[in-house]
C-alpha cells in the first residue's frame, strides 16, 4: 500500500510524492484497485459506463452515477449524495472497471438506482471536510467516556463523520447484544448532530485500523482481502502447525486468514497419505505413525513395542502395506519397505566471496613476529661470537675501558 515515491507524514498524509494520497495511481489508499483499461479505447458503437466508485475513510466504498456528464478521473474529490445532505469522498475508479467491481459485489449494474454526483468538490466544501474530520479523534474518546459511564460492554472502535457535518457514524464491537438507546440520546446530546450507530465484526475493526502482521507486511484484510472467509483450526491441522492461539491469532483476535491460502494445496497433497491415525500390522508387531512430511512424501512409523525406533518409509510403500492389511495379510516386517538411500553430501557453507578465513586479518602480525625472532637470533649470534676465543678486535672507546680496568687491577695488587 503506498506508490514507491511516498513516505508518511504528519497526521497520516504521504509527503513523498506531495499527492496527499490522491497519487494517480490510488496507491495510497486501502483496497486499492489499479485500472488496467485506462489506456485502452472502447469500441465506436459503445458508449462508456457513466458510474464511478468514490473511496471514504478506511477503505469504505460505494457506487455512483454520473448524471451530470462531470469530467472525472482517479483522485479527484467529489461531493456524492447522502442521506441526510452530502458527503465528500475521492474517485478510486472509473470506467468499465466500475461495472466489473459491480458484478463482484453482486450489485445490479443498473446505473439508475444509483445515488448520484453533484459535483467536484469546492474548497469550501473540502475545508469543511478536513475540520469535521480533525474533530474525530476528540469524538471518540468522549464517546467511550460516555459508554463506560453508562456501563455498555461495547467498544466504539472508529468515528467517521460525514463530509457537511450533519451526521455521525460510530463503529463499535460487542460479543453481546447492546441496548444503547440510552447512549444515542447521550452522543446526541453532546455533539449536537444526527448519531448513527454500526455493529462491525472483529475482523473488519481489525481492517478499518490496520496494522503490521506477524509476517512484516501490513494486513490483509486493510491492503487488498475483501472477503472474510471462515477459518478453523483443522487448517492449522492439515497444515500441521502447533495448536498454539498466540501464534495462530491475529491482531483481531481470530484464527488469521492467511491460514487459507496453501490448505488446498495441503489438501491435495494429502490425498496420496493415509490416514495419521491408521496402524500397520506386521508379523513383527503393530506399527503405528509418528510423523509425516508431506513435502518429501515421507511417513515415520514405530513398533507398540519400540516406540523410540522410527522406521523412514515412503508413501507408496506404506500404501503396499495398507492394501496387504486390507486383504486380511501381514507384512512381514517394516524393515524389508525400508529403501536404502545415498544421500550426496552437501556442503554447509560455500566460500562465495573469498574470505573464509578466519586468521586472515592475522597474517601481518604473523610477519611482524618472524621479523622479530630474525632480528633476535642475530644479537644471540654475535654475542656468542664476542664471549668466543674468535672475538674482533675492540674499537677505540673499548680499549680505553679495558687499559683503565687493567690499572686499577695493577692497583689493588700492589
Amino acid at each position: 500500500m503506498g506508490c514507491t515515491s511516498c513516505a508518511t507524514g504528519a497526521n497520516g498524509q504521504p509527503k513523498g510524492c506531495r499527492n496527499n494520497g490522491t497519487c494517480g495511481s490510488d496507491g495510497c489508499n486501502k483496497l486499492t484497485v489499479f485500472d488496467w483499461l485506462s489506456n485502452m479505447s472502447l469500441p465506436g458503437n459503445m458508449e462508456p459506463f457513466n458510474a464511478v466508485e468514490v473511496r471514504f475513510k478506511n477503505g469504505r466504498k460505494n457506487f455512483f452515477r454520473n448524471p451530470e456528464n462531470v469530467t472525472l478521473s482517479i483522485g479527484d474529490v467529489v461531493a456524492t449524495e447522502a442521506s441526510p445532505g452530502h458527503d465528500i469522498g475521492i474517485v478510486t475508479l472509473t470506467g468499465e472497471l466500475v461495472r466489473v467491481q459491480m458484478k463482484k459485489k453482486k450489485l445490479q449494474p443498473s446505473i439508475e438506482e444509483l445515488p448520484k454526483i453533484y459535483r467536484k468538490a469546492s474548497q469550501k466544501d473540502i475545508d469543511v471536510w478536513q475540520k469535521m474530520r480533525n474533530k474525530e479523534l476528540d469524538v471518540q474518546k468522549q464517546s467511550r467516556e460516555i459508554a463506560m459511564r453508562l456501563g455498555l460492554q461495547m467498544k466504539i472502535s472508529d468515528v467517521e463523520y460525514q463530509g457537511d457535518g450533519s451526521k455521525v457514524i460510530f463503529y463499535y464491537t460487542a460479543e453481546e447484544r447492546v441496548d444503547f438507546r440510552q447512549l444515542i440520546k447521550d452522543l446526541a446530546r453532546a455533539f449536537s448532530t444526527r448519531i448513527e450507530m454500526k455493529q462491525v465484526g472483529f475482523r473488519q475493526e481489525a481492517a478499518r485500523l490496520g496494522g503490521i502482521g506477524s509476517c512484516g507486511r501490513e494486513l490483509c484484510c486493510s491492503t487488498w482481502l475483501t472477503d472474510f472467509r471462515s477459518v478453523n483450526t483443522s487448517a492449522a491441522r492439515y497444515q500441521q502447525l502447533s495448536l498454539n492461539p498466540q501464534k495462530l491469532a491475529g491482531q483481531c483476535g481470530k484464527l488469521k486468514c492467511c491460514l487459507n491460502y496453501e490448505l488446498d494445496t495441503y489438501l491435495e497433497a494429502l490425498e496420496e497419505f493415509p490416514k495419521t491415525d491408521i496402524k500397520l500390522s506386521t508379523e513383527k508387531g503393530r506399527a503405528h505413525c509418528q510423523k509425516v512430511d508431506i513435502f518429501k512424501g515421507l511417513m515415520w512409523f514405530s513398533y507398540e513395542s519400540e516406540n523410540m525406533t522410527w522406521h523412514e518409509m515412503e508413501v507408496a510403500r506404506v500404501n503396499e502395506i495398507v492394501a496387504l492389511n486390507k486383504k486380511g495379510e501381514k507384512a512381514t516386517s517394516l524393515e524389508d519397505y525400508i529403501e536404502d538411500k545415498i544421500y550426496p553430501t552437501q556442503e554447509l557453507f560455500e566460500n562465495v566471496v573469498g574470505q573464509d578465513s578466519l586468521t586472515r586479518f592475522d597474517q601481518p602480525k604473523r610477519r611482524r613476529k618472524k621479523r622479530r625472532n630474525k632480528n633476535q637470533k642475530k644479537k644471540t649470534e654475535t654475542a656468542a661470537k664476542n664471549t668466543s676465543g674468535g672475538q674482533k678486535k675492540p674499537s677505540g672507546r673499548n680499549k680505553n675501558r679495558n687499559r683503565n680496568r687493567n690499572r686499577n687491577r695493577n692497583n689493588k695488587n700492589a
